[in-house]
């Protein structure tokens, strides 16, 4: 039989034990039902623009590089850099002396073939005619075989003569052609009005003609007066881009200005080059396209000039919209059935209710209902909301961790602008 002592401290045990987790439950249940402190909004509409940002630099819609097209020493160089020329305008002078020399050899050449032409010509006229008087003579058996066969064969050899003088003189004139050619190409004049942007030669110096790989690269003229933004596009962004569209132009030298631009030319083919951020962390290539953005306002801009494009997408005019903030994911069931809430900035992701779904927490009374959205497109701090929403609605907004702990039916306090918190009363 247990003494009585021992008893009673058993009971007193148990009781303990009894308070501990009533004390446990009425915490938690105090912590469920606790209000959260929130920032709130109204859905309203208003219009929304979708961008995309891309980054590159300012250039000439036009330009050329003036490079040689024959080697020699520059002569002549009257034009400096950021000088203006005008169509036809000298540019470049090479030293003509051996270029004239080989026209004068071709042209010499091309005349003693004329001359050996013409000799031939005549011997095959002389020719010819025996040939046919001879043709009559054997005709009527009045010259014998051999001697007929002697006079076709000096023909035959006056002509095949005549046709080789033919051929060497049009190689005649082919070199001499190409002689005057190469003499014309020792100046180089401007093909086209604009300015002198870049000066790579001295005078004076050797430079390589276009048929030793691509040349020195002399200058380059371009036309300022019509410039573009030549900007790198990520390949989920392209898709986006249609020509004819809107864009919004910062440049780097102008802080306090503006520009804008029209969407000029897409580019089929991408450009691959080492990722700097997320491409080079994980040893993948960054895959970008060119888009060419025809600038409306030109007088201040230089090529070269670093340049961050907004292009405007798509607008939706006079749409729902509610905060970046408010729009938050859960599973489906959480927020079809108001159970507890998942979201994978909390959890890592759903594990067995499927893909997570756009919600807003609709503020009513002192609580917040979850209701599943359907987003539309987005600018840099609303989204466009398609269906779920009425317009006048208020919606949680903020703060981030305070939208993380909310669920369905959870008890909420509006956080006052420019005042403390309102203290909850538990």
């Amino acid at each position: 039989m247990a003494k009585p002592g021992k008893r009673r401290k058993r009971i007193w045990l148990s009781v303990v034990a009894v308070i501990i987790v009533a004390m446990i439950a009425s915490a938690a249940f105090r912590k469920k039902d606790s209000a959260v402190v929130v920032q709130t909004e109204k859905v309203v509409r208003r219009d929304v623009i979708e961008i995309v940002m891309a980054n590159g630099k300012i250039q000439p819609v036009r330009q050329v590089i003036i490079s040689p097209e024959v080697a020699g020493e520059i002569v002549e160089l009257p034009v400096k850099e950021g000088d203006r020329v005008s169509k036809g305008d000298l540019l470049v002078q090479i030293k003509p002396d051996n270029y004239i020399a080989s026209r004068n050899s071709a042209e010499a050449h091309y005349k003693s073939a004329i001359a050996s032409r013409e000799l031939a010509k005549a011997q095959l006229d002389k020719a010819e005619a025996e040939y046919r008087r001879h043709q009559e003579l054997a005709a009527a058996k009045l010259v014998s075989d051999s001697v007929f066969l002697d006079v076709k064969t000096t023909y035959e050899v006056a002509r095949l003569q005549y046709q080789n003088a033919l051929h060497q003189e049009d190689q005649a004139k082919f070199g001499l052609d190409k002689a005057n050619d190469d003499l014309s190409k020792t100046r180089i004049v401007s093909p086209m009005d604009g300015t002198v942007t870049r000066l790579n030669s001295e005078l004076g110096e050797r430079v390589l003609g276009t048929s030793f790989n691509k040349g020195t690269e002399i200058m380059t003229i371009a036309d300022l007066r019509e410039m573009e933004a030549r900007v790198e596009v990520g390949e989920t962004d392209v898709v986006l881009i249609r020509t004819g569209q809107k864009a919004r132009l910062d440049v780097d030298a102008f802080k306090d200005r503006t520009f804008t631009g029209v969407v000029t030319e897409i580019a089929n083919s991408a450009r691959t080059a080492g990722g700097t951020t997320l491409g080079a962390a994980s040893g993948q290539e960054a895959t970008r396209f060119e888009v060419r953005i025809r600038v409306a306002e030109t007088e201040l801009l230089r090529p070269g000039m670093s340049v961050t494009a907004e292009i405007e997408t798509r607008i939706a005019t006079n749409a729902l919209t509610v905060p970046f903030m408010s729009v938050t994911t859960r599973r489906p069931e959480a927020a079809g059935a108001g159970g507890e809430t998942n979201s994978p900035a909390r959890s890592g992701g759903p594990k067995d209710g499927g893909k997570p779904i756009e919600v807003v927490f609709v503020v009513e009374g002192d609580r917040v209902k979850m209701v599943p959205v359907k987003l539309g497109i987005s600018d840099s701090s609303y989204y466009e909301i398609i269906e779920g929403l009425e317009e006048g609605q208020e919606v949680v907004s903020g703060s981030y961790s305070a939208i993380r702990e909310l669920e369905d039916g959870k008890k909420i306090v509006r956080e006052r602008k420019g005042a403390e918190p309102e203290r909850v009363r538990l």
